[in-house]
């Protein structure tokens, strides 16, 4: 049986494929006015703000409803601003700070951004526990360990962006917090029972609900409290019993990557994205691995033989595709947000910068006058590799804004392989009868972190560790500084704490 063209055109509503290059494709183009409805946008088509509202004009050209989707959290996961460091710390930061007016407002400046830019529809915030410490995924992404914490700091997030009539999307149902495998290569257990699932992971999916939040993303997770075979992504019960009829979601489900691991590794792009759709997913994400017309059009296909196969009611199909353009219709009319903001000015200090400052916490263990610093330091940066959410070219740290501040401060930057015995001690002759700041990243995750700032401290415990991941002890070196994010300004904000500058009261 031959497919229909009406059954294409359904199929292609609810792929949102990503692409290559700084303009539209001619494929792109070409599917766009012929049915497709959104695609997404990740750091590789992405140079300027200008640009980005050239390449939105462009795509906007083939179809005026387009959906335009972005991976822009803040903090770590920056799309945007991956060539520079985000202008805003993450959500763990902000769950520090505990403002909810600071974070909507953080939230509405993004929106803002991102409207301009011609970008309306935004899978952030996560709205996941980070419950596990070691979680290798989420950590800093997530608001906190407190569900009543992630769950109003979700709400206002939500409030924040869609004002600025950019639509958010809360993810990774039912929650990806408690788990100790990245999805990307593989399937996290959620092994919380169903009064747990009820009282820690779900509240935040709760609060984006009653929000208003116009869409949320599944994460390729088994929880077998609820499904004991399918991951979340295409499970019904876990889709339809959960996020339908018990916690009321009506707008649209979005699949996390469906390239990632967890999902294509049994069932294939195409096999996972149908299995998906029947489920109750209602859009597919893929292109963060595979952007090519080739990978569209499988997805495309391989739901449209689903429905012909009998393995997807073609009801379920177009139940899909209309919440999908419900969403376009609502993101096309938020125009007259677009324009109030462009009007929109500035304060005096960047709101980013200024939650930044807020979420810094020392803990200060020598009464000698350690900072600020009365000299030009040697900097040692230890970097670790990070997940695939994560840009890796992002810049972070603190070296490159304190040079700025203190000229005449260098910088060692050391990853795994170089971390040894001897990489330290050269570090340590550099800074010689000088200041001395380490910096490290989820050091509690990485047993060569560890191991290189245990050295370090033997031979300087006088040295100011910084801690720009998840800390977990606060006792290292003479003074400790969490900055709880390593955003551009999160370095920027520590950088000022450390010379002394005017901008941070601590």
């Amino acid at each position: 049986m031959k497919r229909g063209r009406e059954l294409l055109r359904l199929a292609d509503t609810v792929v949102l494929p990503g692409f290559e290059g700084r303009t539209p494709p001619d494929w792109l183009r070409r599917r766009l006015s012929d049915g497709l409805t959104g695609v997404v946008l990740f750091s590789r088509n992405i140079a300027s703000p200008s640009q980005v509202a050239d390449l939105t004009a462009a795509l906007r050209a083939e179809n005026p409803q387009v959906l335009v989707g972005i991976d822009e959290e803040s903090g770590e996961v920056t799309r945007l601003e991956a060539a520079t460091g985000s202008g805003r710390p993450g959500n763990f930061a902000l769950g520090v700070v505990d403002d909810p007016g600071l974070t909507e407002e953080i939230a509405r400046d993004l929106g803002r951004d991102l409207a301009l830019a011609g970008i309306n529809l935004d899978f952030a915030p996560s709205a996941d526990v980070n419950s596990n410490p070691r979680n290798p995924v989420i950590g800093l992404r997530s608001f906190g360990a407190d569900p009543a914490l992630v769950a109003r700091h979700t709400a206002a997030w939500i409030r924040g962006l869609q004002s600025a009539g950019v639509a958010a999307c809360a993810k990774h149902f039912p929650g990806h917090g408690d788990t100790s495998v990245d999805s990307h290569h593989g399937l996290p257990i959620v092994g919380a029972d169903a009064d747990e699932l009820r009282e820690v992971v779900l509240p935040p999916f709760r609060a984006a609900v009653a929000e208003g939040v116009r869409a949320v993303m599944t994460g390729h997770l088994l929880v077998p409290a609820i499904d004991r075979t399918m991951p979340a992504t295409l499970s019904g019960p876990v889709l339809r019993d959960l996020l339908r009829d018990e916690l009321g979601f009506e707008g649209v489900i979005v699949t996390d990557g469906i390239e990632m691991e967890a999902v294509s590794g049994p069932h294939g792009i195409g096999g996972a994205s149908a299995l998906a759709i029947a489920a109750g997913a209602d859009a597919i994400c893929v292109g963060g691995e595979h952007a090519d017309e080739r990978t569209a059009v499988e997805v495309r296909d391989a739901i449209a033989d689903a429905v012909i196969e009998g393995r997807l009611p073609e009801e379920r199909l177009a139940d899909a595709a209309e919440r999908v353009c419900e969403l376009a219709l609502w993101a096309a009319s938020a125009g007259s947000a677009r324009r109030s903001a462009a009007s929109a000015s500035p304060g005096d200090v960047p709101v980013g910068l200024a939650a930044a400052r807020r979420a810094l916490r020392v803990t200060r263990r020598s009464s000698a006058a350690v900072i600020p610093l009365p000299a030009p330091p040697h900097v040692l940066e230890l970097a670790p590799e990070m997940n695939l959410a994560i840009d890796p070219h992002t810049p972070w740290g603190v070296g490159e804004p304190l040079g700025k501040l203190l000229p005449g401060t260098t910088v060692t930057r050391l990853t795994a392989p170089e971390a040894t015995g001897g990489a330290v001690e050269a570090a340590l002759a550099t800074a010689a009868g000088r200041p001395l700041v380490a910096v490290v990243r989820d050091a509690h995750r990485h047993a060569w972190q560890t191991a290189a700032l245990e050295h370090l401290l033997a031979a300087r415990p006088d040295a100011v560790v910084v801690e720009m991941g998840l800390p977990d002890r606060c006792d290292l070196g003479a003074v400790h500084l969490a900055t709880y994010g390593a955003a551009r300004v999160c370095g920027q904000a520590a950088a000022e704490l450390l010379a002394g500058c005017e901008g941070s009261d601590r």
